[in-house]
């Protein structure tokens, strides 16, 4: 008897728990920092400007006895031409095949906004979150009014006030999190940290340090094309495009000289070596494709158009 006790306990004691996690709501409120707190690692990209995230990226997090699969999606948003088509149906695909929903807002943005997507988030039959992120930028008494606010937009969702930058109250989101998750095996190996290969990687840092760089429309007329990337021991040889709309464009990127975009590919370097852990030497190439980014070609290639 003793032993059955000793080997139930073992059991119980060893169940796994496993699932995925997307990360939902409009941009620029910090979805993609949030996700980088949750998996300790820099696996999106974070500025200021809003439309940062295009693709949809997973971030998986290992701890003893649970595997949680993150997945940081682009932001909601009312399409203006092909590839915010296919961002927008990135968003819609984040309420399918999932586990949790984090449906990431702040302190600043309107509650109603977007409410045909808040109506899918309502009706969606999964455990959800929502965490209002910024509240450094608020007050108690307006706090509470939008967490009443919240409330009453999704009722059966729990409400997390955070400060993702100043990381309050992040660990407490993190920790619901894990008990909700389903007794599942692990989905992928311990020491895998996302599905992207590292080229992915290398042309999402190149077109942060563009969308840090340049203003107004440039940023978002730009995709970035890893052609070469090349591990030779502690060198890597990457080679990128960066394609844009219109030859004005073409020569704002390049700047008086070459100046401008030596600044990128200078501070895209260090960026990568920190990332790679390895040296980087980098070469960087401008090319104008007209439209592409209402060429449902050129954004299959680009791995936008998932049809």
């Amino acid at each position: 008897m003793k032993c059955q006790v000793r080997f139930i306990y073992f059991h119980e004691a060893m169940s796994f728990k496993s699932g995925f996690v997307n990360i939902v709501g409009n941009p620029n409120v910090g979805k993609s920092t949030l996700m980088n707190l949750f998996v300790g690692e820099r696996i999106s990209i974070a500025t200021f400007k809003s439309q940062t995230t295009r693709h949809r990226i997973m971030g998986i997090l290992n701890k003893e006895n649970v595997q949680i699969v993150f997945s940081d999606t682009l932001g909601v948003l009312k399409p203006n031409y092909k590839l915010q088509e296919s961002m927008r149906a990135f968003s819609e695909t984040a309420l399918t095949d999932v586990d949790v929903l984090v449906y990431v807002t702040d302190v600043i943005e309107d509650c109603s906004k977007n409410e045909d997507f808040l109506s899918e988030v309502q009706h969606l039959k999964v455990p959800k979150l929502v965490v209002i992120n910024k509240i450094d930028l608020s007050n108690q008494k307006a706090l509470t009014q939008l967490v009443d606010k919240w409330h009453a937009l999704l009722p059966e969702a729990e409400i997390f006030p955070v400060s993702a930058k100043a990381r309050f109250n992040v660990d407490q989101v993190l920790r619901r999190i894990e008990e909700l998750l389903p007794e599942n095996p692990p989905y992928f190996e311990e020491d895998q940290l996302t599905d992207k290969p590292l080229r992915f990687f290398a042309s999402e840092i190149i077109r942060e340090k563009i969308l840090l760089y340049y203003d107004k429309e440039i940023p978002y007329s730009v995709e970035v094309v890893v052609e070469q990337f090349k591990e030779e021991g502690r060198l890597v040889r990457i080679e990128a495009v960066i394609y844009v709309e219109h030859e004005s464009q073409k020569g704002i990127i390049i700047g008086h000289q070459g100046v401008a975009l030596k600044r990128v590919s200078t501070e895209a370097r260090r960026s990568l070596e920190k990332f790679l852990d390895k040296k980087v030497f980098l070469r960087l190439f401008v090319k104008v494709d007209k439209e592409w980014r209402n060429s449902d070609k050129r954004l299959m290639q680009f791995g936008y158009n998932q049809k």
